[in-house]
């Protein structure tokens, strides 16, 4: 008789960069939720993985969608829980995954716990993120997504015009960048990352919820890119579609958004914004 993979338990863990907290979803019998220091870092459902729980999850979904059918060359620097590895492999069947992760013994609870096993042609390399793209082949990575956070701010080294030219290298000529950031009142950031992704790539689009795009509130904002052509209107239909009823900002909005904010270059004096404490509380 085969055994099934076991049953997660909730509790308090110890990884190699603090301590996460697994969630049970009492709404969703296989839902569960990846915590650090109070912030939800992951959502997975263990039985559908293309149910994404968090709004800009399902907006990078949204421009996975969006390129054209097939299995997908992928690499994700920041892992959590693997939610788009997840549902990359259920919606590209025989997609190749790398996913790049400092925190080793985060990935051996993800792999204990939430049954990574079962995600096939997944490879986890427990590095950080710069190091681990400069061992990826040139052109060989139809989608390159950038999801890492530190806490709930994302490391300004991963946010580099030097870093973005590395990218480029391992993205095939018709690959996508995707890259999860997050900002609040005046965006400064989310401009400077910008402009930062359009010194690199020629074709680039940002979504996010129409308060989080206009710096009303903290929130997440998701940062596409390609060196070809960027599907921009099935991309804007799905954004206003979904529940999010998100913006798509591209082409001369997204020059007007940036408003002459320079690039980020290694060695900058750039803080990474926090959210204020009433975001998780």
């Amino acid at each position: 008789m085969t055994r099934g993979p076991r049953e997660p338990m909730p509790g308090r863990y110890p990884v190699t960069f603090g301590e996460v907290e697994l969630l049970k979803d009492f709404d969703r019998p296989s839902g569960w939720v990846l915590s650090k220091d109070g912030v939800p870092q992951s959502y997975v459902d263990l039985e559908d993985p293309t149910f994404l729980d968090f709004e800009y999850v399902r907006l990078m979904a949204d421009v996975i969608d969006v390129i054209p059918d097939g299995a997908l060359s992928c690499v994700h620097v920041g892992g959590g829980a693997c939610t788009l590895p997840r549902y990359v492999a259920a919606t590209r069947p025989g997609s190749r995954q790398i996913v790049i992760e400092p925190d080793g013994l985060l990935v051996d609870l993800v792999r204990e716990q939430l049954n990574l096993k079962s995600v096939p042609k997944t490879k986890v390399r427990v590095q950080g993120g710069r190091e681990a793209t400069e061992g990826i082949w040139d052109a060989s990575t139809d989608l390159f997504i950038l999801d890492a956070f530190s806490g709930a701010t994302m490391p300004v080294e991963l946010a580099t015009a030097e870093y973005m030219g590395d990218i480029a290298r391992v993205l095939r000529p018709t690959g996508t960048l995707l890259i999860n950031t997050a900002d609040g009142k005046g965006l400064a950031f989310a401009r400077r990352l910008v402009a930062t992704v359009r010194g690199t790539f020629r074709h680039v689009a940002l979504l996010a919820e129409p308060g989080v795009m206009r710096g009303r509130r903290f929130g997440n904002l998701i940062v596409a890119a390609s060196p070809s052509p960027l599907p921009v209107d099935p991309l804007s239909r799905r954004a206003a579609g979904g529940l999010t009823q998100a913006r798509c900002v591209y082409g001369d909005a997204l020059t007007n958004f940036v408003a002459g904010a320079p690039p980020i270059r290694d060695g900058d004096p750039v803080l990474a914004p926090v959210p204020p404490p009433a975001v998780f509380g």
